[in-house]
Formats: C-alpha cells, sequence, structure tokens
C-alpha cells in the first residue's frame, strides 16, 4: 500500500533545509486537514499557515529554538476553539443545512442537544474537548504530508499562551495546541535522518478482542 509507505518514510525531521513546498502540495495538505472527522462535524479549530520569516523568528524563541520553526518552508499552527458557544455551533449546522439543501428533524434535534449542553460547560473542558479535534485533523495533517513526501515535524514543546499574543489568537477566541512546521529535511544535519523507526510490536500494540 503506498500510503503505508510513505508513513515507513516519514519521520519527525529535526532539521530542514529552507527548501521551500510548492503551492500545490500545501493545498492537498490544507485539503486533507478539512476532510478530517470532528466530533458533530464542528471542526472546531483553524490552521494559521505562516509563511513570513519574522514572525517564524518571533516564535522560535517560545518554542525552545527548534531550528525547524525557522528553516521550514510552512509553519502550521492548530488553533482550537476556546469554547463552544450557540453562534459558533449554530454556524455549522445552518452551513451543513444550506450545503445539503435540506433540513432534516433528527439533525435539528440534535442541534438543540448540543445547544443545550455544550455552552454551559466549563471553558476548559469545552477548549480540551475542542483540541481534541483538532489533533485528528493534525494527525492526518502529517500522513498527507508523507503522501506528499513533505517532512513534517509535530511539535508540543512551544509556550501555547505566549504564542497566542504573538498571532493575537485570544481575540478570534483561538487557544494553541500544536504546532506543525513543513519543509524538507536537512540530511547532513539531522542526527535522526539516518536511524531506525523503533515501534512497539503488533503483539505489544494491538489487543484482539475475538
Amino acid at each position: 500500500m503506498e500510503l503505508l509507505e510513505k508513513l515507513k518514510w516519514r519521520y519527525a525531521a529535526k532539521a530542514m533545509n529552507g527548501k521551500k513546498i510548492s503551492e500545490e502540495k500545501i493545498d492537498n495538505i490544507i485539503e486533507a486537514i478539512s476532510l478530517s472527522p470532528t466530533s458533530s462535524g464542528l471542526q472546531p479549530f483553524e490552521v494559521i499557515v505562516i509563511t513570513n520569516q519574522e514572525v517564524k523568528e518571533q516564535i522560535k524563541p517560545i518554542a525552545w529554538n527548534q531550528s525547524v520553526v525557522t528553516d521550514c518552508s510552512h509553519l502550521l499552527v492548530f488553533a482550537a476553539w476556546d469554547t463552544y458557544t450557540e453562534d459558533r455551533i449554530n454556524k455549522m449546522f445552518d452551513l451543513t443545512n444550506e450545503v445539503r439543501g435540506f433540513k432534516n428533524e433528527g439533525w435539528e434535534n440534535y442541534r438543540q442537544m448540543l445547544l443545550k449542553g455544550y455552552p454551559k460547560r466549563d471553558p476548559e473542558v469545552n477548549f480540551n474537548h475542542a483540541a481534541k479535534q483538532a489533533y485528528i485533523a493534525f494527525s492526518q495533517a502529517i500522513s498527507a504530508a508523507a503522501f506528499e513526501e513533505v517532512d513534517a515535524t509535530p511539535m508540543e514543546g512551544f509556550q501555547a499562551e505566549e504564542l497566542d499574543k504573538i498571532l493575537g489568537l485570544e481575540e478570534k477566541g483561538l487557544r494553541s495546541c500544536v504546532l506543525l512546521p513543513l519543509g524538507y529535511r536537512d540530511t547532513e544535519n539531522d542526527w535522526l535522518v539516518n536511524l531506525k523507526k523503533v515501534r512497539k510490536s503488533r503483539e505489544d500494540l494491538v489487543t484482539l478482542i475475538d
């Protein structure tokens, strides 16, 4: 299977060479993000795509000075909704009705159930739930990047509150949760590039209940 071969090829690049990714490949990765499944189809996150070098330089010190932040082609920031609101829920349900061209009683009842529950929950509970949905899309972006033979470096090592300030996310009702630098591996300076991929055996990973 071609996808499995690409996933075997990929690794978390520790150094990138600054080479630019074509817009076609970036568009394909973003489309894969858009096609990711999310709870109730709400897509409770946004993706900030950064190519501006000055902004990347600002972010590097709050991301443990990791070189991939500035040497990548595109830096993706996955930012989840800070909470669920009636407006946010209604916007996605209305969009669904518009795209499908009809209203469904069961779907409208489901909308009302979410409206009665989600906005009343603690904002931190809502953010954590939204962040999990962002991580699903994040994972799909990594796979899509591998399929395009683009390197990706999953990163949680950054100061989220500081990044939110740099990008003005609080004003948008967003909180950053994970970074994904995209680019091409620097084979001469990446200590990880030639090391074997290490994974659990199938027996240690999978429990079969037959």
